[in-house]
């Protein structure tokens, strides 16, 4: 798969190092099949023209991935979504929204004094999931139907998780942590982009998207979040003064792209959502 590079002045070092200094590193890469599509032969996938006018007159061409004289298949509808799972369904939309109503009923006021990833009121919802069947319920039928919640209060630096009954719809245990950092959410990454495009430490990013679109960055929307990792400082990763508190505030490292164009390297950089900075390391 060919790789274009694009640095700016002053980015290549002498022989096979590479310095990542003064703005980021974007990387072009060239999906296969693109070249395909505007060869001049005919076809979409590169195909002479002549051996797509013979699939054709069997019936269906191979482009379209059917034998000769087959009939195309169908999609059925997705079935409609109830109000309630049974057993080890996955939860529905309905049960989802009605978790955290419990939940924010259930915290007698505090989960609404908490504080999201843009500084709102109310907390940072993270995941829902189905809880884990209990040893004793294994097997039984009926047994209970129970959700597990977590949500981040940025104003504290607290990890809250509950366990709610869907049967009974109350909330079974709630456990509060601090220094315990799940992975980030997606809201949460939008946010940490959204601060690193207007703060200066990300001069880089925004002068290699100029670069690589002609056109400035002003909003996460422009850029691909491909992935999200917390970043946390420990004996091993010391890390520099700037994010000290990194473990304790919920710091994140990004990997991003231009939509539908090349790869910005942004590994320098890490935001911390708590504090609401961007330091380069």
């Amino acid at each position: 798969m060919p790789i274009t590079v694009r640095r700016h002045v002053g980015k290549l070092v002498a022989g096979a190092a590479i310095a990542i200094t003064g703005t980021a590193v974007a990387v072009g890469v060239t999906l296969p099949g693109a070249a395909g599509a505007a060869n001049g032969s005919g076809t979409a996938d590169g195909a002479p023209a002549g051996a797509a006018r013979a699939a054709d007159q069997g019936g269906r061409g191979a482009q379209d991935g059917l034998r000769p004289g087959s009939r195309p298949g169908t999609v059925e509808a997705a079935p409609v979504e109830g109000q309630k799972g049974t057993g080890r369904d996955p939860l529905t939309g309905a049960e989802l929204a009605r978790v955290r109503q419990i939940a924010l009923a259930a915290s007698a006021g505090k989960a609404r004094q908490a504080q999201d990833a843009s500084g709102s009121a109310g907390p940072q919802w993270l995941a829902t999931d189905l809880a884990e069947t209990r040893p004793d319920e294994v097997g039984r039928a009926g047994a209970p139907r129970r959700a597990q919640l977590s949500s981040y209060d940025y104003r504290t630096d607290a990890l809250t998780t509950y366990v709610v009954n869907l049967d009974t719809g109350k909330v079974e245990s709630t456990d509060v942590q601090h220094g315990v950092q799940p992975p980030i959410a997606g809201t949460e990454a939008a946010e940490a982009a959204k601060l690193m495009i207007a703060a200066p430490a990300g001069d880089g990013l925004r002068k290699d998207y100029q670069d690589a679109t002609g056109k400035k960055l002003v909003q996460p929307g422009q850029l691909a979040l491909k992935n999200a990792l917390i970043y946390r400082v420990n004996g091993e990763n010391p890390g520099p003064s700037a994010v000290k508190e990194c473990g304790t505030h919920r710091c994140v490292r990004l990997f991003l792209k231009v939509k539908n164009g090349p790869w910005i390297d942004v590994r320098s950089l890490v935001v911390d959502l708590s504090a609401r900075t961007v330091h380069k390391i």
